[in-house]
């Protein structure tokens, strides 16, 4: 049995029974926590000084297109639409297996950089059963824990060709994945389905979508916001059948009633929000305040890399910053004064990070905080730093001040996949070199560059793509 035994640094156990230590030992057996105490005697344990560190649960990304890795930044600039356009009708139509599977692995290795160990990698742009299978052994090689949500691409149809809302979730590829990447109950990797929704599909598609995930008993994760929907009235129609249960998941949701979002709330769905690409895209305000005012709360993702940053810590203070600023806004128009006290307290925060996602995965008994018998994944941040020196207040120091320049070591499964500020991948300059070479030859393929990213002055979209015309 390997024992390891982190000594003397501040815990954020996100555990309600066990608190906060400050300071505090952990006890870790093979890939488990097997005690959380002031102090544990462990004297065959190896000993590990984390006087100088604050240990957290390892954080949950619960949304994320981790094959757009290759194309960082290259989204910046876009809506909504141009995204739909330009990367779904056009860049994503030139991956190659290998594209996908380089994504993954660069993504997820860098998601392990700034303190996830669980991805929820939601993968829609798998035309082939031999793109999905690199996607999985992206994420497998990494070393991550990775929650796979299979989708499907979105393509503009060619002649003759049904469009993908009126395509079906393709049965015999889920069948054949739970026969073999995931028949052998892997603990690091599980699978969840991607699907459209209502708001992307026709009513018989989403009608059989959520259908085949209750059969399978998988998680249905779909994107709901963003122009009108395919579906009006879907969502009465699937909650008549019966289908809208805890093991649906929304993404976004910006649009959704608030008579809506309680009755989910009440079923049991979860959200996951991602913040920072809703609020530049002009998907519109996120929902975490309205989900707070019924008891609820968010998850988050990072959604796109393509157009936003990479780090889950940033994308929680981003979320807690915006809602603040709501918050803040109605109580001057209520009161016409600043209001007394802040509406959330940054450890909320951490759990929409942590214990939410967690939730998400329907994992709370394994991951999302740290406790006996919970999966090992964790992470240390360096608390003697300059950025973050002195700490008065844990929590707030690792939401507001900390950073991946902060994120010293991540175990996963008790297993070090960063040790001392660096990742224990053999071959990271090889994945970047790899990388770019994929990013590159998907961009000069459809003449992408970064002085065609503007929109024409008339107001309409720049044809940004010299190779369009042959979508």
């Amino acid at each position: 049995m390997r024992r390891t035994l982190l000594h003397g640094g501040t815990i954020l156990t996100m555990d309600p029974r066990l608190g906060d230590l400050r300071p505090g030992d952990l006890l870790i057996e093979d890939d488990r926590i097997a005690v959380v105490a002031p102090r544990i005697d462990a004297s065959s344990a190896e000993r590990i000084d984390a006087s100088n560190f604050i240990i957290i649960p390892g954080l949950i990304n619960t949304h994320m297109h981790t094959w757009q890795t290759g194309l960082r930044a290259v989204s910046s600039n876009w809506t909504l639409l141009e995204y739909f356009r330009w990367m779904h009708a056009g860049l994503a139509t030139r991956f190659l297996p290998e594209d996908i599977r380089i994504g993954n692995l660069a993504g997820a290795l860098n998601q392990i950089n700034c303190g996830v160990t669980t991805l929820v990698d939601w993968c829609h742009n798998n035309p082939t059963p031999a793109h999905t299978d690199a996607a999985i052994d992206g994420l497998r090689e990494s070393g991550i824990r990775a929650a796979f949500f299979h989708g499907s691409p979105k393509p503009d149809p060619k002649p003759g060709e049904r469009h993908f809302s009126e395509i079906p979730h393709p049965r015999g590829e889920v069948e054949r994945l739970l026969r073999g990447p995931f028949a052998s109950r892997d603990q690091l990797l599980t699978l969840g389905l991607a699907i459209l929704g209502p708001h992307y599909s026709t009513l018989e598609v989403s009608l059989n979508d959520f259908r085949l995930a209750r059969e399978f008993g998988l998680i249905a994760s779909m994107h709901q916001g963003g122009g009108p929907p395919k579906t009006p009235g879907g969502w009465d129609a699937l909650e008549r059948e019966g289908l809208v249960g805890d093991h649906i998941n929304v993404v976004h949701g910006n649009d959704l009633s608030d008579e809506q979002l309680a009755r989910f709330v009440a079923n049991g769905v979860t959200f996951s929000v991602t913040a920072e690409c809703e609020m530049a895209m002009g998907h519109g305000n996120p929902i975490t305040g309205r989900l707070r005012k019924l008891g609820a709360a968010p998850s988050l993702g990072i959604d796109l890399e393509s157009a936003n940053s990479g780090e889950l810590l940033i994308a929680a203070r981003i979320a807690l910053a915006h809602q603040r600023s709501l918050d803040n806004a109605l109580a001057r128009i209520e009161t016409g004064d600043i209001t007394r006290s802040s509406s959330i307290a940054v450890r909320e925060a951490l759990e929409w990070i942590t214990i939410e996602g967690a939730r998400m995965l329907k994992m709370g008994e394994r991951i999302g905080s740290l406790a006996p018998g919970k999966q090992a994944d964790l992470v240390l941040i360096r608390a003697d730093d300059l950025n973050v020196w002195p700490v008065h207040d844990p929590i707030a120091t690792v939401v507001i001040q900390s950073s991946l320049a902060n994120i010293d070591s991540v175990m996963i499964g008790g297993e070090w996949r960063k040790r001392d500020d660096k990742l224990l991948f053999p071959a990271v300059d090889g994945v970047k070199h790899e990388l770019l070479r994929s990013g590159t030859r998907i961009l000069s393929e459809l003449g992408w560059t970064p002085d065609l990213q503007a929109p024409a002055t008339n107001g309409a979209p720049r044809e940004i793509f010299a190779g369009q015309g042959n979508q």
